[in-house]
């Protein structure tokens, strides 16, 4: 959880580090998500006019004034509290995919909530600061996840109020991402689902979603192939997500526990055996690739236990 440096005796500086979640988990369409070892830092001070710096991925779009997600954000929260917008100094390092299925807006929208929160001494609490980001994103699941850390389990119980559980995954879970050079819009991405389900796929996915969650909380690596399997979501984006049935032909390979989506895509999470070389398994997923004349980045990650923070 994000801490206020102690030594900080007013609102005039903030130190920020959130983390890339990937949502969506398999069959936990829109419940469940993780927060992953790639964040974007913020370094914000207080100043007379506003001026941004960005260094790392999509730095143009970081520092862009002309409708920035983070400034948005933080000038809407302070206006809807009857807060001055104070102007701010900030210099962004970003990690994270930005329309790639990492959980970029939803990292964007909790760092102008929290600046915001800072600045304007508002006093939010974390259930406030999660449940206004869920409103704004439309779902709870890489919201909780970007500001718990871990793995989040959540569900909107009002307009803007979320119940949510961190669970903290058994064991060493490390992840490939893989990373297309194209971007994915939620919102494209969401107009290809249906408008209804059958039962045998709604139950499906209910006891996928359980058995997924039995192999987090007890280390059961073993289930993980057959818990990520799902019939909401996945199958009516794989036509725009090319490398989700590429990679999925990989699940129980050496060293390959299972694949899902990441978020609404396109990027794709591998989980990936501890006991293999990850070297050998990362030459074994790009390799694949190649084959299917398919390119992407492909990134050694973990899941980050440490959500939103002040370092």
């Amino acid at each position: 959880m994000l801490k206020r440096n102690k030594k900080s005796r007013g609102p005039a500086s903030l130190h920020l580090a959130l983390p890339a979640t990937s949502a969506n988990l398999g069959p936990a369409f829109d419940a469940a998500a993780l927060a992953m070892d790639l964040y974007i830092t913020i370094d914000a001070k207080a100043a007379t006019c506003l001026s941004i710096s960005a260094t790392g991925r999509d730095e143009g779009i970081c520092q862009g004034m002309e409708d920035n997600l983070i400034l948005n954000t933080y000038r809407e929260i302070l206006e809807s509290q009857s807060e001055k917008v104070t102007p701010l100094t900030l210099r962004i390092k970003n990690e994270i995919p930005i329309g790639k299925g990492c959980g970029s807006s939803a990292a964007a929208r909790l760092a102008g909530i929290a600046l915001a929160n800072h600045f304007g001494r508002l006093r939010w609490s974390d259930a406030q600061i999660i449940g206004e980001a869920s409103r704004r994103e439309h779902h709870p699941d890489n919201a909780s996840a970007c500001w718990m850390g871990g793995l989040t389990v959540a569900r909107m119980s009002g307009e803007a109020e979320v119940q949510v559980v961190g669970i903290r995954p058994k064991g060493k879970w490390p992840l490939l991402l893989v990373i297309p050079e194209q971007a994915l819009s939620t919102e494209e991405a969401r107009r290809v689902l249906p408008a209804q389900y059958s039962r045998a796929d709604a139950v499906a996915n209910i006891q996928n979603s359980m058995l997924l969650l039995a192999a987090f909380t007890q280390g059961r690596r073993d289930l993980l192939a057959a818990a990520l399997e799902d019939r909401i979501h996945q199958p009516y984006r794989a036509p725009l997500c090319p490398l989700l049935p590429c990679l999925q032909e990989l699940t129980g390979k050496p060293g390959v526990l299972g694949v899902a989506l990441s978020g609404a895509g396109p990027s794709v999470m591998v989980f990936l055996d501890p006991n293999f070389s990850t070297g050998k398994v990362r030459k074994l997923v790009a390799g694949h690739l190649e084959r299917s004349r398919l390119s992407a980045e492909l990134l050694l990650t973990s899941i980050s236990l440490r959500g939103a923070r002040h370092s």
